[in-house]
Order: structure tokens, then C-alpha cells, then sequence
């Protein structure tokens, strides 16, 4: 579990000025990864990426399809994976790793959309949902 009580207060809630007794409360609450609003809403955004994928041409399945599933399967996985750990810095680790997976996906998202695979209000679906989990990381 991570140390930083500060951390993961300011990650559940999204709170930057989290009093130490608040936090603690916060920690309290957060038993698992599941519990963290971060994790939560880039599982809400891998659904989406599934989802919008399932049109793409066929010609795509082990490229972009294959590349945008795996961007964003890891952004969630790290997230877990990190809030697992014994130590702020490695949650941190994770967290740097989900955020650079989340660029990842949204330069995909950015090809997909001049490619024609996302019109013009998906893409900015998508954009917007990897957004709010970016700025959850951050």
C-alpha cells in the first residue's frame, strides 16, 4: 500500500490542498486499486476504445485495433499495478508508465480520426474521456 497518504488523497479525490487528517480518512477508504477514481474511469475509457475499435476495417485488427486495445489495457494496468506496490515511488513509476501509455493512445486516437476510422464526434469522445484520466494521473 502507498505511504503517501497525501498521494492518495489527492488521487481518490483529486484534491491538491488535502489536509493529513482527510487523507487518512481517504486511506481508510481506499482498500484496493478498484477504489481509486483513476483506475476507475480508464476502465470506463478501455471499454470505449474496445467499443469504437470494432468497426475499424479488418486490415487493421493486428495494427491500429491491436495497438489502441493495448494503450489503453495498460493504462489501467498500471495504475493497478503501481497502487499495489509497497512504495510511493514505485506508484509513482506506474503512474509516469500509465501516463505515457495514455499519450500513446491518444496519438492513435489522432491517426484513427485522419484515417477516417473515428468521425469527427467520436474522436472528440474519446479525447475528452482520455483527458479527464490524464488529468487524474497528473
Amino acid at each position: 500500500m502507498v505511504g503517501d497518504w497525501w498521494l492518495v488523497g489527492r488521487l481518490a479525490n483529486n484534491k491538491p490542498d488535502i489536509s493529513a487528517k482527510e487523507a487518512k480518512v481517504v486511506k481508510a477508504e481506499i482498500k484496493s486499486y478498484r477504489d481509486l477514481e483513476t483506475w476507475q474511469k480508464a476502465i470506463e475509457l478501455v471499454e470505449e476504445v474496445y467499443e469504437e475499435t470494432r468497426s475499424f476495417p479488418k486490415e487493421e485488427i493486428y495494427g491500429l485495433v491491436s495497438q489502441m486495445r493495448r494503450a489503453a489495457v495498460s493504462v489501467a494496468s498500471n495504475i493497478a499495478e503501481g497502487q499495489g506496490r509497497d512504495s510511493t515511488n514505485e506508484f509513482l513509476r506506474h503512474l509516469s508508465i500509465a501516463y505515457g501509455s495514455l499519450c500513446e493512445l491518444q496519438t492513435q486516437m489522432i491517426i484513427s480520426h485522419k484515417l477516417s476510422n473515428f468521425n469527427r464526434q467520436t474522436y472528440e469522445r474519446l479525447e475528452g474521456a482520455s483527458a479527464s484520466v490524464a488529468r487524474l494521473i497528473n
